[in-house]
């Protein structure tokens, strides 16, 4: 029988390895506490994750001296976004006003991102992240969490911590292994992920496009277009039924100029499907636990605003949290502290994408035919103010966090 490992002490334990721990781990170890990030997977490729870097985030980036690095990776710059409804073009939102260091929204692969994050934390004596070590249960004592029960490749590990932070995602382990509630607002719909070649001739960044029953966004990789094909949820497998023809068929009268490219979808495997959920729990917490971005709630991926939220979490969560970590004298009111902070950003965006949800996109899977630009975007196009108060709640959001001059730059 193999040895048990002896177990491991830090000061915090996150759970998951995605843009909220990641940041919240080189947050607190930047502030000098001792921080272990599990992430269950071996690297940070997953061509599901999402890819918007929004002006929030990217104001935070420049606050930690970040920012220059982080665009000299390769990365697009979205300026304005729009919708094209057949062969009209609705222009919906102008970031050139924003009263941010950066005026766009970067596009920026999520692997990229957070190996960024990753080389910046190593730096720091106090981070350690563990590959392919995934928390899957909670220690206890007295009522209080005080580390968790992780499987890694030398075997299972004790992580005995002042603080456990579940950041491990929407099925996240942590929240279920703590009991707690999780409300589901409900979301209408899923998305399929998959790519095709980018022409030199394609528009740069085409971002929303509206067909007759359909909607589909295209990201700018470059070399390749990320396409986020929406559907009615659950109806995935109704279009696996139909084949593949069928499928090339609906993507090239949603998005025209992909027609003769289509046949690079040659499986099914190439397709992935991403189940949208959109929910919240009623208390982000437990004595020495809590839980942040998407194990707190769930976004949409509408208006591309989950990694942002995610990273407003952490930063939230290290600006409060971090002195009390440094004295070993943590309460459960200093956690309570996060989830009100947060909250609220959070319930009003899922609010927005839940409106969105049934009042356009429903609308369009109901029509046969094409529909016209609803009126909010008519308004939009004609009116620059309202552009911009849109691309201000899309690009910084609601209750931006901020990191405070005291804060270890």
């Amino acid at each position: 029988m193999a040895q048990k490992s002896q177990p491991l002490q830090t000061t915090c334990c996150i759970a998951g390895g995605g843009p909220a721990g990641m940041m919240l781990g080189y947050l607190l170890a930047r502030a000098g506490v001792e921080v272990v990030v599990l992430e269950k997977h071996r690297d940070f490729f997953r061509d599901f994750r999402g890819d918007t870097i929004h002006p929030s985030t990217l104001e935070l980036m420049n606050r930690l001296h970040l920012l220059d690095e982080l665009l000299a990776l390769p990365h697009q710059q979205l300026r304005q976004i729009t919708a094209h409804f057949g062969g009209r073009t609705v222009h919906i939102a102008d970031f050139s006003r924003l009263r941010t260091h950066s005026k766009f929204i970067a596009f920026m692969p999520q692997w990229d991102f957070l190996n960024f994050l990753e080389r910046k934390a190593k730096q720091i004596p106090t981070f350690h992240l563990h590959m392919e070590s995934q928390a899957t249960d909670l220690i206890w004592d007295a009522g209080r969490v005080v580390g968790v029960i992780a499987t890694t490749p030398a075997g299972q590990v004790e992580v005995r911590a002042d603080l456990v932070v579940g950041a491990d995602g929407r099925g996240s382990t942590v929240r279920q292994s703590a009991g707690l509630e999780v409300i589901d607002t409900g979301a209408p719909i899923d998305v399929l992920w998959f790519r095709l070649t980018k022409h030199p001739d394609d528009p740069p960044q085409a971002f929303g496009f509206v067909g007759a029953g359909q909607f589909m966004v295209l990201i700018n990789r470059d070399e390749y277009w990320q396409c986020a094909y929406v559907i009615r949820k659950g109806a995935f497998e109704a279009k696996q039924q139909a084949g593949l023809d069928a499928f090339r068929d609906e993507i090239a009268r949603c998005v025209p100029f992909l027609k003769g490219r289509t046949d690079e979808i040659r499986q099914w495997d190439q397709v992935k499907l991403l189940t949208v959920k959109v929910d919240h729990l009623r208390r982000w917490h437990r004595p020495g636990l809590l839980c942040i971005g998407d194990a707190a709630q769930a976004m949409s991926p509408v208006g591309g605003v989950g990694i942002n939220l995610a990273i407003q979490d952490a930063v939230a969560t290290a600006r409060i949290l971090a002195p009390r970590l440094l004295h070993h004298n943590l309460r459960s009111s200093d956690l309570q502290r996060v989830q009100t902070r947060r909250q609220f950003p959070a319930r009003l965006t899922q609010r927005v994408q839940v409106f969105l949800h049934r009042h356009l996109l429903e609308p369009i899977f109901d029509s046969p035919t094409l529909i016209p630009p609803p009126l909010p975007m008519k308004l939009a196009e004609h009116c620059p103010p309202l552009r911009r108060l849109l691309a201000n709640l899309i690009g910084v959001g609601i209750r931006p966090e901020y990191i405070p001059p005291k804060f270890p730059l």
